[in-house]
């Protein structure tokens, strides 16, 4: 049988601002690997939306804050994806215990991440807290 993967819709960001690509995973020192849409949703259907790894997240968009070791277990334990090597060596690199997903094409003001987790992801992004991407 085939695998069936969970699919989240999201609304994109306007044209005026077209992002580099469509999920960009960042640790503390802002190394970056990007993902174009057709990874990320691969990825995201591999790993369950990388919830195992999930420390904290936007409950309406893909950010989200991981933590490094469970990343490279997903990572490991799951289907190959094909930018497993580029995100593995991120994770293993990061001077940190977190590595941080932005999600660069869902237009979100992450008003309902209440956690500190959101605090910690806008440092890594270089996003103040309190100053949000505007609403389309």
């Amino acid at each position: 049988m085939g695998a069936t993967f969970r699919v989240m819709a999201f609304a994109e960001r306007s044209p005026d601002h077209p992002p580099e690509g469509s999920l960009a995973f960042v640790d503390d020192d802002g190394n970056r690997v990007l993902l174009d849409a057709a990874e990320a949703v691969l990825l995201f259907g591999l790993t369950d939306g990388l919830e195992a790894a999930t420390v904290s997240a936007c409950p309406t968009c893909r950010s989200r804050v991981l933590a490094v070791v469970a990343v490279l277990d997903v990572l490991e334990s799951g289907p190959f994806h094909p930018r497993a090597t580029d995100l593995a060596e991120l994770t293993e690199e990061a001077p940190t215990l977190h590595v941080y997903v932005e999600d660069l094409v869902t237009e979100c003001e992450h008003d309902d991440w209440l956690d500190p987790g959101f605090t910690e992801w806008c440092e890594a992004i270089e996003e103040i807290p309190g100053v949000r991407r505007p609403a389309p």
